[in-house]
């Protein structure tokens, strides 16, 4: 029998009852309820969030059959059931406070229904605390919260100031209801991408412990590498065969693709993105699936209008503390990627409490940069790849004078409105040509002093770029050599091949090059 993967399943019980494959993460719920706090946790889209909700929701409503052969099955004997008041705001129109209205009227009614409270309560907050008094009341049991995306309503008018501030308004009112029922309550989980609306939204919740960096439940959602091998042997043999791979070369290309997010400064266990990898297994085709599932419009926007450096995105140091802010700051576009998954962590310096971030793999990294490019060029989206192909295929030819041809006719075609800037435009997107190169070949851009602007390194060549925006052709070769740019390649067999490239800034466009 093939295995069923969930893809798209968000319910543990309909996931348990129709024989779906299950990652068990239910020793890190028993975790949080030994430790018994209200809590916040932030993780990407499509990250497994609403299944553990409905895992924890299943848990506290008795449904002991379906926990059979899982961790939590062994610690638990009284099972005893709790009433689970589940607020899901994972809804796709959030474009009035009509929408958002009508989407917590829909679930104050359930309830009122439920625990017959008669819908008391002036309001939807005055209703809401009612009906955990009144469940309590009526079931004897304190009761459990769980909050599913409850910062979508922001993320969808992020571009409209005016109605973020009413949707903030309202959720406010809302939630704050869970500090005065705290009497009445015996576990909230309240779940997000960001936690940036906190501080409007949450200000009142002070007793949320966010575990979003806590090292004990860096793998509370995704998948790290033991737990893929352990539960999907079958999917990763058949995955391989599919694509005439080794078990350790497939296993190589989902880590490389896949893999690569780290939660915890603590814990630097690297966790797959749970919905690429069930859809690569089911399809056995290696896709953007996660990336492909929403387009990051708005953190492109941000990046625009901030004038954001693009070179600096994949390496950037932050200081800690902005990572873990709670107030959402559109000049300052890194945070928000981060939570959004786009950027990770990749180191920890303890001495300046600083993290360095960059992409977590190949598919946010590629799918991010080729998503990028229209916005700085006029290449289209989907014609990326295609001239990104034409460039590398050029190079392995040892077609110089034609790359460089290319690239000239690829400036000469951005519109004034995209190049008119500073110098750096130019150089952000020599970045980008070369970046994406590097789906093909082996291509690097210049991170760190007394390094060539780009290294490009094909079967039979490697060739050594450096750009000139204000010297000459004849200065980027000299440069080259005196720098002793070509010395980590001279053991290497292949041919080595240095480009002297002339910037002119009054055409905006390669003047000269020089190949030496």
């Amino acid at each position: 029998m093939e295995p069923r993967y969930p893809i798209g399943i968000q319910s543990f019980e309909k996931l348990r009852q129709e024989g779906y494959e299950y990652v068990d993460k239910t020793h890190h719920i028993r975790k949080l309820i030994e430790l018994g706090n209200p809590y916040f946790l932030s993780r990407p889209r499509r990250f497994g969030k609403s299944l553990l909700l409905s895992t924890i929701e299943a848990y506290f409503q008795g449904k002991k059959e379906l926990f059979h052969g899982l961790a939590i099955e062994k610690w638990e004997a009284e099972w005893n059931v709790h009433p689970v008041l589940h607020l899901d705001l994972n809804a796709d129109r959030y474009d009035s406070c009509e929408n958002l209205l009508e989407m917590l009227e829909k679930q104050l009614r359930r309830w009122e229904d439920l625990y017959e409270t008669g819908g008391e309560g002036i309001n939807h907050s005055g209703r809401f605390m009612t009906v955990i008094e009144k469940a309590y009341q009526k079931t004897g049991r304190r009761v459990v919260v769980l909050i599913d995306e409850y910062d979508k309503p922001l993320l969808r008018s992020f571009h409209d100031e005016k109605l973020q501030e009413q949707f903030r308004v309202i959720l406010t009112a809302f939630y704050t209801v869970l500090k005065s029922a705290d009497q009445w309550l015996h576990f909230v989980l309240i779940t997000g991408v960001t936690k940036f609306a906190q501080m409007g939204i949450f200000s009142n919740l002070n007793q949320l412990k966010d575990i979003s960096f806590d090292p004990r439940f860096a793998d509370i959602c995704g998948m790290n590498r033991q737990e893929i091998e352990d539960c999907f042997q079958s999917g990763l043999q058949n995955l391989a065969a599919w694509n005439n791979l080794t078990y350790e070369e497939t296993m190589e290309r989902l880590t490389r693709r896949y893999d690569g997010y780290h939660f915890s400064r603590h814990n630097m266990m690297g966790i797959y993105n749970p919905f690429s990898l069930l859809n690569v297994l089911s399809d056995g085709t290696f896709e953007n699936y996660w990336f492909a599932s929403g387009t990051p419009t708005f953190l492109v926007e941000m990046l625009r209008k901030t004038d954001f450096d693009l070179r600096e995105l994949d390496g950037i140091e932050v200081i800690a503390s902005s990572l873990m802010d709670d107030r959402a700051n559109i000049n300052n576009p890194i945070p928000m990627i981060y939570q959004s998954g786009y950027l990770t962590i990749k180191s920890y310096d303890e001495r300046f409490q600083t993290y360095t971030l960059g992409f977590p793999n190949e598919e946010v990294k590629y799918g991010l940069l080729n998503f990028i490019t229209p916005f700085y060029t006029p290449v289209p989206s989907q014609n990326t790849p295609f001239y990104i192909g034409k460039f590398t295929q050029e190079l392995e030819e040892n077609d110089i004078d034609a790359f460089l041809t290319r690239m000239r006719a690829f400036f000469g075609s951005i519109p004034y409105d995209l190049n008119d800037k500073t110098e750096r435009h130019y150089q952000v997107v020599f970045y980008l040509i070369f970046q994406l190169m590097g789906q093909f070949i082996e291509a690097e851009v210049r991170s760190a002093i007394g390094r060539a602007d780009a290294i490009v390194k094909t079967n039979d060549y490697i060739y050594v770029f450096e750009f000139k925006l204000n010297g000459t052709a004849e200065e980027a070769l000299k440069q080259i050599d005196e720098k002793s740019y070509l010395i980590p390649y001279t053991a290497d067999n292949r041919k080595l091949v240095k480009v002297g490239v002339e910037f002119d800034k009054e055409t905006r466009n390669i003047k000269r090059y020089l190949i030496g």
